[in-house]
């Protein structure tokens, strides 16, 4: 019999890990860490360029003239003044500009989505002759620029003696292709059971639109009105075309006039006028964003 030792086999206690097991790989958790990286910094990058313009904007508006053309640029003032913005308001009758541009975006908004939401009903629920001829010719007209029916529109503006009114302003925009194609995917979404439903109830056409589309098609509706005002409210072409006084003027008008009233442009008045005109779109962007956003993914859910 030998004289060798053989030593005893030692058994891993349960639950202990064993040590033929390999370690974790690092190198896909490395791999990960330095995407994520990459990914935070074009994000900042990104966010950097959107609001650095605002933020020059902001300053600029509250700037001192030297602190305006000095370089290298002064990003923030060192003694912040609201003169600038006493000025813009002084420079024209922007208590006008706002009352004019507050009417017809308030007056615009309505027609134009009371127009989206009727006609978006009946490319949804209602049978008539050549219907889906007439959709893609409604969509054909989203591909014409809105630039080409000016002149038409003038001259029928004119005929009726509307230059300088608010009907002039207001009634030929009341038509949005746009609007009418979001509210329609959306609604084509909604259960057909539920207007069978209430058709068995005995509802006509406006009870089923006012009692059961509209209530489940708030977000895309929302969508809908808050793009509308933004819009209306940013409209330069059309009033600067209708209107020939500042009596009929609205806000991006009034811009437009406080940069020509001088030869050498006051950028500090400027940029406080642009504040005050931004400021109401810029608010309710910011509170409604997230229903802009998921009203948008509603209306491309089903074509």
């Amino acid at each position: 019999m030998s004289g060798t030792i053989v030593e005893p086999r030692s058994t891993p206690a349960p639950g202990a890990p064993s040590a033929r097991r390999a370690a974790p790989a690092a190198g896909p958790r490395a791999v990960r860490s330095a995407a994520t990286s990459v990914k935070y910094v074009l994000l900042i990058g990104a966010a950097a360029i959107f609001v650095g313009p605002l933020l020059w904007l902001f300053t600029t508006a509250v700037k001192a003239p030297d602190e305006i053309y000095t370089f290298p640029p002064v990003w923030w003032p060192q003694s912040p003044s609201w003169d600038n913005f006493a000025l813009a308001w002084n420079a024209a009758p922007f208590d006008r500009f706002f009352l004019n541009s507050a009417i017809t975006t308030v007056a615009g908004t309505a027609l134009k989505v009371l127009n989206a939401v009727l006609t978006a009903y009946a490319f949804s629920f209602l049978a008539f002759p050549r219907k889906q001829w007439l959709f893609l010719v409604l969509l054909g007209a989203m591909m014409v620029p809105g630039h080409v029916v000016l002149l038409p529109n003038f001259l029928t503006i004119a005929s009726l003696g509307w230059v300088n009114t608010y009907a002039g302003l207001i009634l030929p925009g009341i038509g949005s292709v746009f609007a009418t194609f979001l509210l329609r995917q959306h609604m084509l979404t909604i259960p057909r059971e539920l207007i069978e439903a209430a058709k068995v109830d005995g509802a006509g056409h406006l009870r089923i639109l006012f009692g059961i589309v509209l209530p489940v098609s708030r977000p895309i509706l929302l969508t809908v009105v808050i793009i509308t005002v933004v819009e209306e409210w940013n409209n330069f072409i059309w009033p600067l075309i209708v209107t020939n006084s500042d009596h009929m003027r609205t806000l991006p008008i009034g811009l437009m006039m406080l940069k020509n009233q001088e030869t050498v442009a006051n950028w500090g008045t400027i940029m406080a006028g642009t504040v005050m005109v931004m400021a109401p779109m810029l608010l309710i962007f910011l509170i409604a964003q997230r229903h802009i956003v998921g009203g948008l993914t509603q209306g491309a859910v089903k074509g």
